[in-house]
């Protein structure tokens, strides 16, 4: 028996050393004389789709002295990257806080740029996966001035939210547009209460629009959230997620299908710890606060990034007399954790981390002064995410098809097979009845041959569903049952 268990202990410790193992060596991709600046958790800084992975960051050109947008890109998965590419070229003032989405080909961005004490709000984008870009286009309206933007996307409906400075308080704006970034909607107030509103952060699912924000109507932070369910054209009431006496602060969310997730830092503890709390009904109820670090140190800016029922939070944290990287992943949707893991390694301080992922690969991305200033680094685990779509033919098909899924009805998950003639980008979306779209199960590059896609629908409710294949000029609809 006691035989047993030591080889049981081995075998749990051989697969953990496994999975940490599959996290890559850092990899440096800025290298000037000034300081290169991720943003911090409510904005990401890198956003993935198939092998295309994206960073963006601030950074002191070598030629003008005031701090400009920069860009770069890798096309497989990672592994090289292209060159730097300047974003902007303002000659006046700061220029900062970017935050990136991406979605299919389509990227995104957002970003500040401070005039004479004035914060306005810009964005551009490119439909190319960020080969070309359409040019800088200012999307915030009236006087206020904008900071610390957050961007997310649903099909053509892009949602950017920032915080605007007015009377010594903060309040969270609101824009979006509903053609993919060509023209906007007016710049308007989210959140109208007389206190302290600030660093917002939005996700979307299908037509849900999540925000959270950091507010202080309760006499201390807390963090607070409000949703809509009409692709952000009217919202609900305002939700205070946290209630306690501690200082709850920058928080960040992402949510797929009916899962949603919130990470921030709060000390409620004495010290500053990362705690999230879920929803798994697409943000109408809140479970409780859970505590996900617990370390004699501060653990600051969670980013948090949701994939089916992966969840990747990465952060910063003290634990080890300087700030390191820190990561963990949830694969039931946040029920359960694995151990943190320290992704950075050395005597200087790295900071301000964002995650993505894609297929079955995990990115992050961070600022780092191992090198004397702030560099951009870079880190992947190209296993860390696992997904449910295989490759089950490589012979190459005569004609795209899409087969119905088995078993149908299901409970609670099922199976959906599909054929590539040729290579190409493709994408599997389900549908409730009324046509919103839940979640995506498939929006990546891929080669020729017969794939099957598994959907795991424990979150989502009983009903019919439809999925959809588009692929170049093709597209086919089938119908299925969820059943519980």
């Amino acid at each position: 028996m006691k035989n047993s268990v030591f080889l049981l202990v081995l075998l749990l410790l051989a697969l953990t050393i496994n999975v940490n193992s599959q996290w890559e060596s850092d990899m440096r991709l800025t290298n000037d004389s000034n300081n290169s600046l991720t943003s911090y958790n409510n904005a990401s800084s890198i956003a993935s789709s198939g092998n295309i992975v994206h960073v963006i960051w601030s950074d002191n050109p070598r030629v003008s002295g005031y701090p400009q947008i920069f860009y770069k890109r890798s096309s497989d998965g990672g592994v090289s990257w292209g060159t730097d590419t300047q974003m902007t070229s303002n000659t006046w003032y700061f220029t900062g806080h970017p935050s990136i989405f991406v979605s299919g080909p389509v990227v995104h961005l957002a970003w500040i740029y401070n005039h004479n004490a004035f914060g306005m709000l810009f964005y551009k984008h490119s439909t190319d996966a960020g080969i070309s870009w359409w040019p800088n286009t200012q999307i915030s309206t009236g006087t206020l001035s904008m900071y610390f933007p957050s961007l997310a996307v649903s099909g053509s409906i892009v949602y950017v939210v920032a915080t605007a400075p007015s009377s010594q308080l903060s309040r969270i704006f609101y824009t979006r547009s509903e053609n993919s970034g060509q023209s906007w909607a007016a710049t308007s107030p989210l959140v109208t209460t007389t206190s302290t509103s600030q660093f917002a952060a939005v996700s979307t699912s299908g037509s849900v629009t999540n925000i959270v924000w950091q507010d202080n109507r309760d006499g201390n932070e807390e963090i607070y959230y409000i949703r809509s369910t009409d692709n952000g054209l009217s919202w609900g009431v305002e939700t205070r997620l946290t209630n306690n006496a501690g200082y709850s602060s920058y928080p960040s969310i992402s949510s797929s299908g009916s899962l949603a997730l919130v990470a921030w830092q709060e000390n409620r503890d004495g010290n500053y710890e990362i705690y999230y709390k879920r929803s798994t009904n697409g943000g109408l109820s809140w479970g409780a606060d859970t505590r996900l670090t617990n370390n004699s140190d501060s653990s600051y800016y969670p980013s948090v990034y949701v994939s089916g029922s992966n969840v990747h939070v990465a952060w910063q944290d003290y634990r080890d007399g300087n700030w390191e990287v820190y990561y963990n992943r949830s694969t039931d949707g946040g029920g359960s954790w694995g151990a943190d893991t320290r992704l950075t390694s050395n005597s200087a301080a790295s900071i301000t981390p964002s995650i993505t992922v894609s297929n079955s690969s995990v990115y992050v991305v961070w600022s780092d002064n191992r090198d004397g200033n702030y560099e951009v680094y870079f880190k992947r685990n190209p296993t860390g995410n696992p997904v449910g779509i295989i490759n089950i033919n490589t012979e190459i098909p005569k004609e795209f098809s899409l087969s119905q899924n088995y078993p149908n009805p299901f409970n609670p998950s099922t199976n959906i097979k599909f054929q590539i003639p040729k290579s190409g980008f493709v994408n599997i979306a389900v549908y409730d009845i009324l046509g919103r779209e839940v979640t995506t199960l498939v929006n990546e590059e891929l080669k020729p041959g017969t794939y099957e896609v598994s959907w795991d629908a424990a979150n989502y409710p009983s009903g019919v569903y439809y999925y959809r294949l588009t692929a170049g000029d093709f597209s086919e609809t089938k119908k299925m049952i969820l059943v519980k």
